[in-house]
């Protein structure tokens, strides 16, 4: 065997361990998921995950109002420090998206489990392509959501009939985060299902897309600017985060794309900065 014969081989073999090593990973991991596939092929496991994973989503930032008042260091990070919801607001946001995932999550998300049985591959997926997957889904559910948001906001039956009660919260926070109505909440729901099938994701991969979908949810409405937050971390002003949301609770018309700015920008509905402050009488007709 000649030298560029000998070279090539010891390539393959490199390229070969490091997909298995990106493989492997994460394959511990999935071993662990799928040891409990029992609970997994639940019809009740989509729900109470949904649940659970938005409860657990809300918590930190449930803990930074409740301390909001008590410690002054907050209010920088806040993105409206005159504002801060109390206990009321907060227990009748929970109430309402235990409700919601009763009457409205839970029938869907059987009828899914019923149409799209769960398969569990016994390999976890490469890392590298877990991550592409997940940042291509993300740019998906971006795209669908924007032209969702834009239709329900320039229509006004669309606006007062499905997406107004969204709108209730001028100053958002984390529990306010799926505070929608039922129609908004299935579409949203649908586009989450949607994605992973269109992407051919792995199962392991549509969970992380699940749960990244709903923390940056959450973050969005959290109300904090904080040092970690994601649109600090992802450059040149690609990613809007809780700032660019903010404003849409505030002004209305503009920023319409759930996470990545690039939408509103090509259709000139991007804000920077709350030039205004919302009128109360406007806000309760809108």
């Amino acid at each position: 065997m000649n030298w560029t014969a000998r070279s090539l081989e010891a390539l393959s073999e490199a390229g070969l361990a490091e997909r298995a090593g990106g493989a492997l990973l994460l394959q511990g991991l999935w071993d662990s998921v799928r040891a409990r596939e029992a609970w997994l092929r639940s019809p009740f496991f989509p729900a109470l995950f949904s649940f659970a994973a938005y409860m657990a989503c809300c918590a930190p930032f449930v803990a930074l109002d409740c301390l909001h008042g008590r410690l002054p260091a907050l209010r920088k990070y806040k993105i409206q420090p005159q504002a801060s919801p109390s206990a009321a607001q907060m227990v009748a946001c929970t109430a309402r998206s235990l409700y919601d995932h009763l009457v409205a999550v839970f029938p869907a998300t059987v009828a899914h489990w019923y149409w799209r049985p769960l398969g569990l591959p016994a390999r976890a997926p490469e890392l590298p392509r877990l991550l592409l997957d997940l940042a291509a889904g993300l740019l998906l559910f971006d795209a669908f959501y924007f032209l969702w948001h834009l239709l329900h906001h320039r229509v006004p039956w669309l606006y007062k009939t499905f997406h107004k009660v969204h709108h209730k919260h001028v100053a958002t926070f984390a529990l306010s985060t799926q505070y929608s109505s039922h129609w908004e909440l299935l579409w949203l729901g649908l586009f989450a299902a949607l994605v992973p099938l269109l992407l051919r994701c792995h199962p392991m991969t549509e969970m992380a897309f699940f749960l990244a979908n709903i923390w940056l949810a959450v973050e969005d409405h959290s109300g904090y600017d904080l040092p970690w937050s994601t649109h600090r971390l992802v450059p040149f002003g690609l990613y809007g985060g809780a700032v660019h949301h903010d404003l849409h609770h505030l002004k209305f018309k503009f920023n319409y794309a759930p996470y990545f700015t690039h939408w509103d920008r090509l259709f000139g509905t991007l804000s920077q900065a709350a030039e205004e402050k919302p009128d109360p009488a406007k806000t309760s007709q809108d």
